[in-house]
């Protein structure tokens, strides 16, 4: 168990957290949620002791060990990926390296033979004799290969960092599990295997994330940070919003009813307070008065942005036909002859741990990159609009926000142009900032402001959910539901694919594709089917062969 006693956090004049009293108790995991700037991660650091309140405690069972995600993902460039993971449990870790030490000791002694024995035991009461196959384990399921499992992790992609960090955290079984954003940069594959892993962990685990559908897996209780309180719930994300909903609801109805009774009284005193025979009725009434007390209805400091695509024209029925693409990068095929026909109501999610294949499709479908063969062809009633996942050199300028999104517009009307970044959360002043300083949620922002300005009937997004927090993505989702034109994207958030595609293309490691007209969660039940067949299949063909 581990609870916050008191926990105030003052930065500067400012607190970002005011006495707040919270438990987290074994077996439960609590999906730590809030606006941006509200506190999360900042809680996450105070309860794993990266950061002391200004008052306070936070007090863990005596004996329980605490496991956080890393965010320095150069930390550990000197030690191997396999080395890394162990490194979650440091008592282990060292325990393994004192007894390598010893054990190389050319004038090995009395006193050495004693130390080796007592580091054994504690050694084996820790499993560790396990350690490796147990962080192997951890590193396949979220998807790093064995032959990774040496390489130092200063020579692995940034991508495959993250993961190991993860894995790192999940190592040993630890009491207490502080994730903040461990689907970041996740593949879908990745993502459900740490669904499962978590669902069934039977200790404490507090996530900080985005994704809405990961935190309705995996979580059973709720903690709302708002206005530097923090309200505990029973369920799943899902249910903290129809509760959070009802119970403000609840709280305006009954002010309604003490506002009718507060007018009801008032107009019984003002009538009758000069009237000796009710004067006793009057200050009777006037006690009542003083008592009832309205409940204060706060409202959210979450923000929702405006997100609304409306092309231009209409699309005609042929928008895209690709035929034959092939495309190889530093020696790797990353597209092999990939042929498809996009038709006028598709939205198509392309999905799949080949990361690197949807990013150059996309690029060569928006003119960045030439294919080595194969063509594409888009319909002449189309036209598309591109969020890139890399958007370095886009922000790369001095511009101001306001100017450079003025050159995407027809309308070259700086008032015009305001419009759209004001529905994006840029009031005032902000549109006057320049691109090169702002953070990665308002880069966002601007690329999804310069194409609704845009207005095209063809959407191209890749990861465009990466940075926003979750009240911009269920706007994201929504306008993207609601879009009449087509769309090609990829995105790890599991929600925006089932509720916006209506078609699945999953690029495989050899660059090859499959292609269905699916939800995705039809789709990966549909997958989940085939492979039980293929287990099934190889496992009667052994019985034959026996």
């Amino acid at each position: 168990m581990i609870s916050a006693n008191n926990v105030t956090l003052r930065i500067g004049k400012k607190a970002l957290f005011e006495d707040v009293n919270i438990k987290f108790t074994e077996g439960n995991c609590y999906g730590l949620i809030g606006a941006n700037g509200a506190g999360k991660s900042t809680f996450l650091k105070i309860l794993s002791g990266q950061l002391e309140p200004t008052n306070g405690d936070v007090v863990i069972t005596p004996g329980q060990r605490l496991s956080f995600l890393q965010q320095d993902h150069f930390k550990y460039d000197q030690y191997t990926v396999l080395d890394t993971v162990i490194m979650g449990n440091k008592r282990l870790y060292d325990i393994m390296k004192e007894k390598d030490a010893i054990y190389m000791k050319e004038d090995f002694t009395d006193e050495d033979g004693i130390r080796a024995s007592e580091l054994e035991a504690e050694f084996a009461d820790m499993d560790g004799w396990n350690a490796e196959s147990d962080a192997a384990t951890l590193l396949n399921g979220l998807g790093i290969p064995t032959e990774e499992h040496y390489t130092l992790m200063a020579d692995l992609p940034g991508a495959l960092k993250v993961k190991v960090l993860l894995a790192q955290a999940l190592f040993g079984n630890p009491d207490i599990l502080l994730l903040d954003e461990p689907t970041n940069h996740l593949d879908l594959d990745a993502i459900n295997w740490l669904e499962e892993f978590l669902i069934n962990f039977e200790n404490t685990v507090i996530v900080v994330s985005h994704d809405r559908y990961f935190l309705n897996k995996v979580c059973t209780n709720i903690a709302d940070i708002d206005y530097g309180k923090i309200q505990l719930y029973a369920g799943n994300y899902d249910f903290w919003y129809e509760s959070s909903q009802l119970l403000v609801k609840q709280m305006k109805e009954a002010n309604k009813k003490k506002e009718e009774k507060i007018k009801e009284l008032q107009e019984f005193i003002s009538r009758f307070s000069a009237n000796a025979s009710k004067s006793k009725q009057a200050t009777s009434r006037k006690r009542a008065l003083e008592k009832i007390q309205l409940d204060e209805i706060r409202p959210s400091s979450r923000k929702y942005p405006y997100i609304d695509f409306r092309p231009s024209r209409e699309i005609g029925n042929e928008v895209l036909t690709v035929e034959g693409i092939t495309k190889t990068i530093d020696g790797v095929k990353v597209l092999d002859n990939v042929s498809f026909i996009v038709g006028h109501d598709d939205k198509i999610a392309f999905v799949g741990g080949n990361e690197l294949a949807k990013t150059t499709l996309f690029k060569i479908l928006t003119g960045e990159m030439e294919p080595d063969s194969g063509s594409y062809k888009w319909g002449v009633t189309t036209s598309q609009s591109y969020f890139p996942k890399d958007n370095t050199e886009i922000f790369d300028t001095d511009m101001v926000i306001v100017d450079w999104l003025t050159q995407f517009s027809e309308i070259k009307d700086a008032t015009y142009v305001r419009g759209f970044l004001g529905r994006m959360l840029f009031a005032g002043e902000d549109g006057t900032k320049k691109m090169r300083v702002l953070s990665g949620g308002e880069k966002v922002r601007v690329l999804l402001s310069r194409m609704m300005i845009m207005a095209s009937n063809v959407l191209i997004l890749d990861e465009p959910t990466d940075h926003l927090d979750m009240e911009s993505i269920t706007a994201l989702n929504n306008g993207l539901i609601k879009f009449p034109g087509v769309i090609l994207f990829a995105s790890r958030d599991h929600q925006v694919v089932q509720t916006t595609a209506n078609r699945i293309i999953e690029f495989l490691p050899d660059g090859t594709f499959i292609d269905k007209v699916s939800t995705y969660d039809e789709y990966l039940e549909n997958d989940e089917m085939a492979r039980k067949r293929q287990v099934y299949n190889m496992s009667s063909d052994d019985e034959n062969d026996n």
